[in-house]
């Protein structure tokens, strides 16, 4: 009798349990939001948020290379592979630094210009990218089981829900009230950052560190805007609102009554220049990622950069500008500082 009491009390608790509705916290996946959001699915899918890490079974098809001697059965993930580079994840779970046989090799392929680039060269490296590269991340745990990989997430890449919050409640019952919607620079800050999210652009070789947005927001005049002034979180980042003439309407009017206005010149390319660098350098002061610095310094003498030595160790940072080799040299190479600083006086009218 105990026995068949405790069976009926078991299946009477399981049944209970498969009555309740699902918790607000679970996680359902960027699938399940295509049928009522197609447009926006289908800019998030080009964006590269998705692509910041992707099973090896999705990968594969991208058309990428891999490192000396591996083929894809040796590979479970792929690091990135939309717009800058691609690293690769082993059947372990750590990040591919050697070749398959174990001598050295550059295991980073930079998209850009089709080169491959060292990456912590021969070291046995965990992939610990949590909570940037994937969805509602946690530190406990391996993902997959495997234990190169530090922590365990709900889903590939960044989905709509690392945003919006878990989206079972919303599914199935749509309504604004019960999914996020975040609109401060704080909320993309928290993966677009290095360090922290104070206004202190980590530097490295002459540029900006990559992923530091938030920080050079904080660092410069825009420090007040939200992203979304000019993105739209759903699209790639070079599909930014060209705006500046709205809050700018004087200067974009003298602005395009000279050479470079003429030419079509946009603000972006003196204001926003490649002065970080993600996965290669063009040139001396062109790297491949826009800074969100903005203010530009004309002084022949200043420097973009401080070096600051704390406890014995050194560290550099970006100053709230640029300065005009960045600028101005990216375009006009064959120039130096000194020419740049006096031309760029007046420089709008």
């Amino acid at each position: 009798m105990k026995k068949q009491a405790m069976l009926w009390t078991l299946c009477a608790v399981a049944l209970f349990m498969f009555a309740l509705p699902a918790a607000a916290t679970d996680y359902v996946g960027s699938d399940q939001c295509f049928s009522c959001h197609e447009g926006k699915f289908n800019d998030w899918q080009a964006s590269g948020h998705p692509w910041k890490l992707r099973k090896m079974e999705k990968a594969r098809y991208s058309k990428l290379p891999l490192p000396p001697g591996y083929s894809w059965d040796d590979i479970s993930y792929v690091i990135g592979g939309a717009n800058k580079k691609a690293r690769f994840i082993d059947n372990d779970g750590y990040i591919v630094t050697t070749a398959k046989d174990g001598s050295e090799a550059k295991t980073q392929y930079n998209l850009q210009d089709g080169s491959w680039s060292f990456y912590h060269k021969g070291e046995k490296k965990p992939y610990k990218c949590g909570p940037c590269h994937m969805t509602n991340y946690s530190k406990d745990g391996n993902q997959d089981g495997k234990p190169g990989m530090i922590g365990t997430w709900s889903e590939d890449g960044i989905g709509c829900e690392e945003c919006h919050g878990a989206g079972g409640d919303h599914i199935r019952k749509p309504s604004k009230e019960n999914i996020a919607i975040q609109s401060s620079a704080e909320s993309c800050g928290k993966c677009h950052q290095r360090g922290g999210m104070g206004p202190e652009p980590p530097a490295k070789g002459g540029f900006i560190r990559h992923h530091e947005q938030i920080n050079e927001l904080k660092a410069g005049v825009h420090k007040e805007l939200d992203c979304i002034t000019c993105h739209d979180p759903h699209k790639r980042a070079i599909l930014a609102k060209d705006n500046c003439a709205k809050c700018h309407a004087d200067v974009a009017k003298t602005y395009a009554e000279n050479i470079h206005g003429k030419q079509g010149t946009r603000c972006v390319e003196c204001h926003m220049p490649k002065a970080s660098k993600s996965a290669i350098k063009v040139a001396s002061y062109t790297g491949d990622v826009r800074t969100h610095l903005f203010k530009i310094n004309t002084d022949k003498d200043a420097d973009m950069f401080k070096t600051i030595e704390e406890n014995g160790k050194k560290s550099t940072f970006a100053k709230g500008f640029v300065t005009v080799e960045y600028a101005c040299l990216s375009c006009h190479a064959s120039r130096d500082k000194a020419w740049a600083a006096k031309k760029a006086k007046k420089f709008h009218k």
